[in-house]
């Protein structure tokens, strides 16, 4: 049992004078499963350790981009190698072009590539390159989907809001800066079609999660992507896939690849440099030159394409082009553990519900089927706090909230999915 947290419990007492909420995300916040934050001091491979000394399978792998598993030795070793010539110059370097060509190679819709410092500023700089280029200023999103921080984005935004029971948009976001956005219904074109009549000619883009991650995983429905192509095409509107989570990690050219659908433009977060903060976003060269300084739409960073987050992504990025094999072990491991969760769910005639694509999953606790935000927020939060108390007592690392994805990485092993499936088990009584 992981049951002793007296580290963990005086650091989060220390952290709350000095941080709201004692965290620096809301991401880590645990009030709403009822425990304290585990302050974590290393990590390696699939595992993570907490001060207090207990050792957890790690499934949220720094949300996501640890695909290779922490502290991978040869995204370590290039990191090493890297700061030993200094952190950071504030100019180009010959790294960002290796990047850059890479990135291009791996994702089909990219023929250009901007660096960035985080999935939000990706997000942002997309759909700021897409109102420049189209001239039009409405964007269409959909509700439950979350694309970062940034104002316009946080309307309906997922697990950004629903996880801690918050109001639709964040307090600070006023009107003015939402009143561009559009929400659509996820999965259903209908939301879509009548967004486009209603505001004909004025939508610049349409981002979407190809695979929804932040209501929990909600996969589309056959079809729904290519329609979302056809109709963007019909309205010479940009389609964007916010692959912060898909990237990289459901293939090698990410959703788009698995999907065979290619969007006009898409971005990218840590996982673009193997966990560290990083972010991309690119697309069509004649979006792309649109951004300064080619172009007129502004953009900038002092830290973006940093040789020390470029060295970690081109080492992870190098390894999954050339080892393929990664994904038939994760995927496989995908199959075994929420395959097997479904299952014990099945055997117990519990409530719940198991979405899951690859190496990504949810156990929403709802009996329902989720297919989008309304069917998500169905989910019963006091039914997931119980098991994720369980399931963290016993050495499993999930997400402090019903609302996000589990991540499995290559460097878990069937063993670990048998550990986390016999105490799925033992919760459900099965």
């Amino acid at each position: 049992m992981n049951g002793n947290t007296d580290k963990s419990q005086s650091l989060f007492e220390e952290a709350k004078k000095y941080i709201p909420g004692g965290v620096n995300s809301p991401a880590r916040a645990f009030q709403a499963v009822g425990t304290t934050p585990r302050f974590i001091e290393k990590a390696d491979a699939q595992f993570i350790y907490d001060v207090d000394g207990n050792r957890y399978i790690d499934y949220i792998g720094s949300w996501g981009p640890m695909i290779l598993g922490n502290n991978n030795p040869e995204v370590l070793k290039a990191v090493q190698d890297t700061i030993m010539d200094g952190l950071s110059f504030g100019a180009a370097t010959e790294r960002e072009i290796t990047m850059a060509k890479l990135a291009c190679e791996m994702v089909p819709c990219f023929e250009m590539v901007r660096m960035v410092n985080s999935g939000t500023e990706a997000t942002m700089s997309a759909l700021r390159a897409a109102r420049g280029y189209t001239g039009r200023s409405k964007i269409l999103k959909f509700e439950g989907c979350y694309h970062g921080h940034s104002d316009g984005l946080l309307v309906k935004a997922g697990s950004a809001l629903i996880a801690e029971g918050g109001s639709p948009d964040s307090a600070g976001v006023t009107a003015n800066c939402a009143k561009d956005t559009l929400t659509a219904t996820y999965n259903d074109m209908d939301s879509v079609e009548s967004l486009f009549e209603q505001y004909k000619g004025d939508i610049a883009a349409v981002i979407i999660e190809p695979v929804a991650a932040n209501m929990g995983v909600v996969l589309p429905k056959e079809g729904f992507l290519k329609q979302l192509r056809e109709i963007c095409d019909i309205n010479k509107t940009v389609l964007i896939f916010d692959e912060v989570i898909t990237g990289f990690r459901l293939a090698s050219g990410g959703a788009q690849q698995l999907f065979g659908i290619k969007p006009d433009m898409a971005t990218f977060g840590k996982i673009i440099g193997g966990g560290m903060p990083v972010g991309a976003y690119g697309g069509k060269r004649e979006i792309m030159e649109c951004v300064a300084p080619v172009g007129k739409v502004y953009q900038a960073g002092t830290l973006s394409g940093n040789p020390v987050a470029m060295a970690a992504g081109i080492a992870q990025l190098t390894y999954l082009k050339n080892n393929p094999t990664v994904y038939e072990h994760i995927n496989a491991l995908g199959e075994m553990l929420y395959g097997g969760i479904a299952e014990i769910v099945k055997n117990a005639e519990a409530d719940c519900h198991v979405n899951y694509i690859g190496s990504i999953g949810t156990l929403f606790f709802t009996g329902e089927a989720v297919s989008d935000y309304t069917s998500a927020k169905k989910s019963d939060l006091k039914k997931y706090a119980d098991y994720f108390q369980h399931m963290m007592n016993s050495g499993n690392y999930f997400a402090p909230a019903q609302f996000e994805a589990m991540f499995i990485s290559h460097a878990h092993t069937e063993s670990d999915i048998k550990k986390t499936l016999d105490d799925a088990a033992r919760f459900f009584g099965v």
